[in-house]
């Protein structure tokens, strides 16, 4: 049942106050980060994002059975080559779901990982090596 403060999401009730808190802090960190809701009315958050060498992405923060689960962060714009450390719904790893911890993890540390990932995505463009290691899942 989806109150004023709690939304239900994949099964979990969602603390919208949490979320709120979290966007606010996370936009004293990045410039550009809006809470919006979807068509059915779930909330995410809307993420621009410029790397170090001056690319800017546009991303999507998703929170279906947060905060037990980590989000899941999918790159609206400009569209990806294919690159290496993204899931079959095409949403990045940013890390391991298993090192996500909802006591210690929050939205800025989210969009802080997805910008280090995005910096990592520019490396491999240029290269074709994803620095950095990787954990297979």
């Amino acid at each position: 049942m989806n109150t004023p403060d709690r939304v239900m999401l994949g099964g979990t009730l969602v603390d919208i106050r949490r979320l709120r808190a979290e966007v606010v802090e996370a936009q004293m960190q990045f410039s550009n980060v809006e809470l919006r809701l979807t068509a059915e009315s779930e909330p995410y958050a809307k993420v621009a994002l410029q790397t170090s060498a001056g690319g800017v992405y546009v991303l999507s923060v998703f929170f279906d059975g947060y905060p037990n689960r980590m989000p899941q962060v999918f790159v609206d714009a400009p569209s990806l080559r294919s690159p290496p450390h993204r899931y079959k719904d095409s949403h990045i790893c940013y890390m391991h779901p298993s090192m996500w911890n909802p006591g210690i993890h929050n939205l800025t540390f989210v969009i802080a990982r997805a910008a280090k990932w995005l910096n990592k995505y520019e490396v491999w463009k240029r290269t074709g090596y994803w620095p950095g290691a990787g954990i297979q899942h």
